[in-house]
């Protein structure tokens, strides 16, 4: 309810601000306009004069005029009658009151066209598409309404992707960017999800501490482990086999968990990382996995003796960490803005393959092998889509369109596409720039 004019003393470099004063009146004032259209003025009272007043929109509708020289309330309007809050559409012929019940609040309206018809975009990031005759509902568009926090795509297919978020689970076909299944929790926040290798379920880590695996096709739940972590579930992995899960919390441990058909057990429990893992991935025989923590370490488990094999450490918060596909080294980055490449046997990070001086810190990275050369393809908080030369360590591609900070980036097994998620809900699908 706060609204102050702000005077500028040029000579001095200083600003002095002004408390408006609007007497018993109490609103939300969403934004200013120091001029308004001439026509709307006019309509509703409030008329301008010699620029001596400015005008604010409110939450509630109303234009309030406000005096710049005496910083006091002129006038408000305009006066509202019944029903004022409502959109509906009354027919002269029969009058009749029809209405639809959207999900989400309404944000926008906008006609198409003639106005035959015209588009309804609510706060739940759905855009419907009405009729005047039928007056009837139809979804053309939907997306997350929070962020992103994870993308995966089934094994060896390109088809489908599952992204999660906050409240649900959202499973898309890839080239016609259509909603096929949503799996909603609500109020709990899905931190990452993966595929299982027989594709006959979807595991999911959330915040509240559990682990749940849904079927793919109804996003039925198959089962749930309670308790897994005390902070969170924060990362998940699981075997290529399907009989193990690794998991990761916000207290930093690294859990193992049997699969069975009837029942869920815990293996054991590792303790290293001292702050939340962010990432996990397996290598190819099941024995082993690297996890990336915000401690600045990342750990290679021994995952038949279930002990430390080595530790990677740096001044920096990894975000994730990947193999190399023939596995004998592993990429990581994080928040110092460096893509960095360890071989097997190196500890410090420092003596592997640097690319740094970046603008923004990195949340995702992923690399695919192209003939006898790695890309590896980061995102971050530049809001910028880059591929990378492995070898050289160059910029071979930049792509512009995120308005929010990338927060995971994928690309399809078959090499078709790139997929990424940002933080304000956005998924962007581009061509790959090298295709096998």
């Amino acid at each position: 309810g706060t609204l102050r004019v702000w005077e500028v003393d040029l000579l001095n470099r200083k600003m002095r601000p002004t408390e408006c004063q609007m007497g018993q009146l109490k609103r939300v004032v969403t934004c200013l306009a120091r001029f308004y259209i001439e026509s709307l003025i006019m309509k509703i009272g409030l008329v301008a004069e010699n620029d001596s007043c400015f005008y604010c929109g409110t939450s509630t509708g109303d234009i309030l005029k406000m005096n710049t020289k005496t910083k006091l309330l002129n006038s408000c309007g305009p006066q509202k009658g019944r029903f004022s809050l409502l959109i509906m559409l009354y027919d002269c012929a029969s009058p009749s009151l029809r209405r639809v019940q959207l999900q989400g609040a309404i944000t926008s309206i906008t006609l198409r066209g003639q106005g035959h018809q015209f588009f309804v975009g609510t706060s739940q990031a759905q855009i419907y598409r009405f009729n005047y005759p039928e007056f009837k509902e139809e979804l053309v568009a939907t997306c997350h309404s929070e962020a992103i926090n994870d993308i995966v795509f089934p094994f060896g297919t390109s088809e489908l992707f599952a992204t999660c978020a906050k409240n649900d689970i959202r499973v898309w076909h890839t080239t016609s960017h259509k909603e096929l299944l949503r799996i909603t929790i609500p109020n709990m926040t899905c931190n990452a999800i993966e595929f299982t290798r027989d594709g006959k379920s979807i595991l999911s880590a959330w915040n509240d501490g559990k682990i749940r695996a849904f079927t793919p096709e109804s996003g039925r739940l198959m089962y749930q482990i309670e308790n897994a972590h005390s902070m969170g579930v924060t990362a998940i992995a699981v075997t290529s086999d399907c009989k193990r899960i690794v998991s990761g919390g916000g207290e930093g441990q690294v859990r193992v968990w049997e699969i069975g058909r009837e029942s869920q057990r815990l293996v054991e429990s590792m303790k290293e990382h001292k702050s939340a893992v962010t990432c996990i991935k397996l290598k190819g025989n099941n024995r082993e996995c690297v996890t990336a923590s915000s401690d600045g370490a990342c750990i290679i488990w021994d995952l038949v003796r279930f002990i430390r094999k080595q530790m990677i450490l740096s001044n920096t918060l990894f975000r994730c960490v990947c193999y190399h596909p023939e596995e004998f080294q592993i990429i990581t980055s994080g928040t110092d803005r460096k893509i960095i490449r360890n071989f097997g046997e190196i500890r410090i990070p420092a003596e592997g393959l640097q690319i740094s001086a970046f603008p923004a810190s990195f949340q995702s990275e992923q690399k695919i092998p192209l003939s006898s050369l790695l890309f590896s393809l980061p995102g971050g908080d530049d809001k910028l889509v880059k591929v990378w030369d492995y070898n050289e360590g160059e910029a071979t591609q930049v792509g512009i369109g995120h308005s929010g900070s990338i927060s995971r980036i994928k690309i399809c097994p078959l090499s078709k596409y790139i997929i990424s998620v940002s933080n304000d809900g956005a998924i962007l699908r581009w061509k790959y720039p090298y295709p096998v």
